[in-house]
């Protein structure tokens, strides 16, 4: 082969090469953290490490620490997310839960016309029964499995906290719009906002990989009239998310959007706006440890253990 030959050879071989170096650099979208596991269906939980054990709260949808949850509006279903029997409860009185029925016969909680919410399983609360007609629930067992919870809900907020998992990332204040690899994220104010654009969560092809969200005070998702949402990809699973929330979190107030994961916070969590009749959905729990839970038209799926 003569020197022009040679020359048009290696023109070709190092196209080649190039090309193939930009196919496997993927859309170009930025991912931050690191990649858990081997990419594989599979493969280990991550950079975040194991999911902490929920324990005794795994079962519950919602739990509103000693201070109740509340529901407004008709459409409101806490329900298994593959058809299992789930819980709300509080270690407060049963009239500290409105709005509700759960599924044992007549166990029915300060429910109107107007503010109807339906529980695919129990509601587990410190006595009395909600009615003459509930003999089960709201009792002394009910409020042993409510104070079990409760416990097992701040174990679960210890461990993910900052001195538990150190090492966390900082993605900015505003998640919104950004794609998240598997890892712990903190960021320096404290809260994390979702708003402007949804969040993706990119598992890679891994199904037990893991995302933990650290914040000193508020989580916020939606702005006025924009609600957003959590879009899980590459196998992400809901059980596999959590939100360890140092004050209160506030979840679409304007109503609509998707939320996924555990929420642990130290106070208040709430859902959508009075009035709002679109649909908010949780792909999760919402665990309060010192505060209520309140809901408008909510639907939550509690992931299986």
């Amino acid at each position: 082969m003569n020197r022009h030959g040679k020359s048009k050879a290696w023109m070709w071989f190092v196209a080649a090469v190039l090309a193939a170096f930009m196919a496997g650099c993927g859309s170009g979208d930025e991912i931050f953290g690191t990649e858990g596991g081997d990419g594989a269906l599979g493969g280990g939980p991550g950079p975040a490490g194991a999911a902490p054990a929920l324990g005794a709260a795994a079962p519950f949808g919602g739990f509103g620490g000693n201070a109740g949850m509340t529901n407004q509006g008709t459409l409101t279903v806490i329900t298994g997310a593959q058809g299992q029997p789930v819980s709300i409860g509080t270690t407060g009185a049963s009239t500290l839960i409105t709005g509700f029925h759960s599924a044992t016969p007549n166990c029915i909680y300060t429910e109107t016309p107007l503010n109807i919410g339906a529980v695919n399983g129990t509601i587990n609360t410190a006595p009395p029964p909600p009615n003459v007609a509930c003999p089960t629930e709201g009792t002394a067992a009910t409020f042993a499995t409510a104070q079990a919870a409760a416990a097992a809900a701040l174990a679960a907020f210890n461990d993910l906290s900052p001195a538990s998992r150190p090492g966390a990332v900082d993605p900015g204040a505003n998640l919104g719009g950004l794609t998240l690899a598997p890892g712990i994220y903190a960021t320096a104010g404290g809260a994390f906002l979702l708003t402007g654009s949804d969040l993706t969560l990119d598992a890679g092809g891994n199904a037990n990989a893991v995302w933990i969200f650290q914040m000193a005070s508020t989580l916020t998702v939606g702005a006025a009239g924009a609600p957003r949402s959590v879009i899980l990809a590459g196998g992400a699973q809901p059980k596999n998310v959590f939100w360890q929330v140092g004050s209160s979190a506030t979840i679409n107030a304007a109503g609509g959007g998707t939320m996924v994961g555990t929420i642990i916070s130290s106070a208040a969590t709430t859902f959508s706006t009075a009035g709002n009749v679109t649909l908010t959905t949780l792909n999760g729990r919402a665990l309060a440890l010192n505060a209520s839970v309140t809901m408008v038209n909510t639907v939550i799926n509690v992931p299986a253990p």
